[in-house]
């Protein structure tokens, strides 16, 4: 069933034609749709689309809700500067938080209408805060191709779709025993927090001290290690907690380039995602299970 969230009624219909236990809440605009929505339709659909979710799932008699978050949320402007001396190392305790935009601002939000939700209807909900994992340029960064750009990334703040979609599903299997919750997803990143200075002022030092033959696998194919991390996302809670082990990190890239095989992630500068190419921006999609 195709239709948009923000639109009550089409969702009541979609939960009186179906019987669902669980929801997994992935419809959303997102960081790439800044440059193409206006900040209404980001409400519309990331805050009151997962209120309607949320009451109606409840109404339906749905125990298990999972909504796909972002680490982006984390990243205050100051943040995002990167004007400190060391890298900034984030996990689920990490705040206040202050959203540099409005899809933060939104998709904070909506995590915090899960964790009301819970406490007074006691819906069992998990919040994934995902990493990266979009197949488009990014709309800030230049400097490197796309491929070198996304494969750095798994350093520190980028997964897989496929390690995204298994973790979700790790999570409806756990949220029974949870209640609610809130993880962050990220490739597992080789560094620890004592390297967070050296990462800010020599990355590609701790890069190779980690991975040796780094620099010689990028050089052979033109590329460059990042000369700079000012932040990481550390997603081992959620390793240990929902009991997921991630299947692509940045040795998984480098073991690709490697023998000359495929990467394991994809990159894609003409992609258009479902509703951009309908030329409809109302037409979104959840996932029910």
């Amino acid at each position: 069933m195709i239709g948009t969230v923000a639109d009550r009624s089409f969702v009541r219909w979609v939960f009186s034609e179906n019987r669902f236990d669980a929801v997994v809440h992935a419809a959303a605009l997102h960081k790439p749709d800044i440059a193409r929505y206006p900040p209404q339709a980001f409400v519309d659909v990331n805050v009151t689309g997962t209120l309607n979710l949320l009451e109606l799932a409840t109404a339906a008699g749905a125990n298990r809700f999972i909504l796909t978050s972002t680490t982006s949320l984390m990243v205050s402007q100051a943040i995002r500067e990167e004007a400190g001396l060391s890298a900034i190392w984030l996990d689920e305790a990490s705040g206040p938080l202050a959203p540099r935009n409005i899809y933060g601002v939104t998709k904070l939000a909506a995590e915090g209408l899960c964790r009301v939700h819970h406490l007074e209807r006691g819906l069992n909900c998990v919040v994934l805060r995902t990493a990266r994992f979009f197949p488009e340029e990014d709309d800030t960064h230049r400097d490197l191709s796309g491929p070198n750009f996304k494969a750095n990334e798994f350093l520190h703040r980028r997964l897989t779709v496929e390690d995204a979609a298994r973790a979700h599903l790790a999570a409806l299997d756990r949220a029974p025993a949870l209640g609610f919750d809130l993880f962050v997803l990220s490739a597992p990143t080789p560094f620890t927090p004592s390297d967070a200075a050296e990462l800010k002022q020599d990355a590609a030092t701790v890069v190779t001290r980690y991975f040796p033959d780094a620099p010689q696998i990028y050089a052979a194919r033109g590329w460059h290690l990042p000369a700079s991390i000012g932040r990481v996302y550390d997603s081992e809670r959620a390793q240990k907690v929902l009991g997921y082990q991630f299947e692509t990190d940045f040795a998984a890239v480098l073991c690709a380039l490697r023998s000359g095989r495929s990467l394991p992630f994809v990159d894609d500068p003409a992609y258009v995602s479902p509703k951009a190419s309908s030329g409809d921006a109302e037409v979104l999609t959840t996932s029910s299970v």
